[in-house]
């Protein structure tokens, strides 16, 4: 999932690498205050579960540590293809207004605070006790032939070992299953279908004065330039992006086609898609166990 977080730290002291681009490395960060206790869905047991036995470790380590909370979706997790929220686009555009309060948060949430005021070799030594000292241990092959590696000591690896037990099974998993949602977006995006679905919608956007041939340019004119739009102006193009995913049909074709894809993708890797499953499963009682004794 992609999160927006400050860069804190120095490529030398990450503690993920991989072959021909980069791992998923943990990073302190958490709003300050109390620790979050709520966990409904299996999923959020299971993530509180385990940011609780990295705070464990990590003040077994004389570290300080507090709970991460889950991170509010980016805008192209939420909406892949085309923004097709109206409501949501009413609110908050492209999200450009949510990312500044997460990165507001990031600037004072308590372990970041925590992190920024030790000196420069405690510092390394609460990365290293964190993710591990080297990005040795765990390894897993992506379906784009890249390598990715991690450390298979620290806090975060003892978490997920206590957690799901098999740790490179979990690895392994994880990270193959999460390489193929980009890989889906990209096979949505080149579907002879989808692209013929972005022409009604194209035709809809200008009527409505905005000449943008696809939902991507229309998100990169609002996001990218090096001067911020206003956020009215954001919302403006993102409602008539969303009214026109809707009315084009736009909206409904990409759903059909992410929905193909991903079925297709993870019969695909029946290994790494079945392994998921089943450790999630067999987790689930440790982390309600995990969660119920709290600190």
């Amino acid at each position: 999932m992609h999160r927006w977080t400050l860069a804190l730290l120095t490529a030398g002291l990450l503690a993920t690498t991989a072959t021909g681009c980069a791992g998923t490395t943990t990073t302190p960060g958490a709003p300050a205050g109390g620790t979050p206790r709520a966990a409904g869905s299996p999923a959020e047991t299971l993530r509180l579960a385990e940011q609780l036995l990295i705070k464990e470790c990590m003040e077994k380590e004389g570290h300080k540590y507090w709970v991460e909370p889950p991170s509010p979706d980016d805008v192209a997790i939420r909406f892949p293809y085309v923004v097709d929220d109206p409501a949501w686009a009413k609110a908050h555009g492209y999200g450009t207004d949510l990312r500044r309060e997460r990165e507001a948060e990031v600037r004072r949430n308590a372990n970041q605070r925590y992190f920024r005021s030790m000196p420069a070799d405690t510092r390394a030594t609460l990365v290293n006790d964190l993710n591990g000292a080297r990005p040795q241990g765990l390894s897993a092959r992506l379906p784009n032939g890249v390598r990715v590696t991690h450390s298979d000591q620290g806090c975060q690896a003892t978490a997920e070992r206590e957690l799901y037990g098999n740790l490179q099974a979990w690895f392994r998993a994880t990270r193959v299953t999460d390489s193929l949602a980009g890989l889906r977006v990209g096979l949505v995006t080149n579907d002879k279908r989808y692209k013929a679905a972005v022409k009604p919608w194209a035709r809809c956007m200008r009527e409505r004065t905005y000449p943008y041939a696809d939902p991507a340019r229309t998100r990169a004119a609002a996001t990218l330039p090096e001067t911020p739009w206003p956020h009215a102006k954001e919302v403006r193009l993102a409602s008539a992006e969303a009214a026109c995913a809707v009315s084009s049909g736009l909206s409904t074709v990409a759903k059909s086609l992410d929905s193909e894809y991903r079925d297709r993708l993870r019969r695909s890797h029946p290994r790494e898609t079945a392994d998921l499953t089943r450790l999630k499963r067999e987790a689930l009682p440790r982390a309600r166990a995990i969660v119920a004794r709290g600190d």
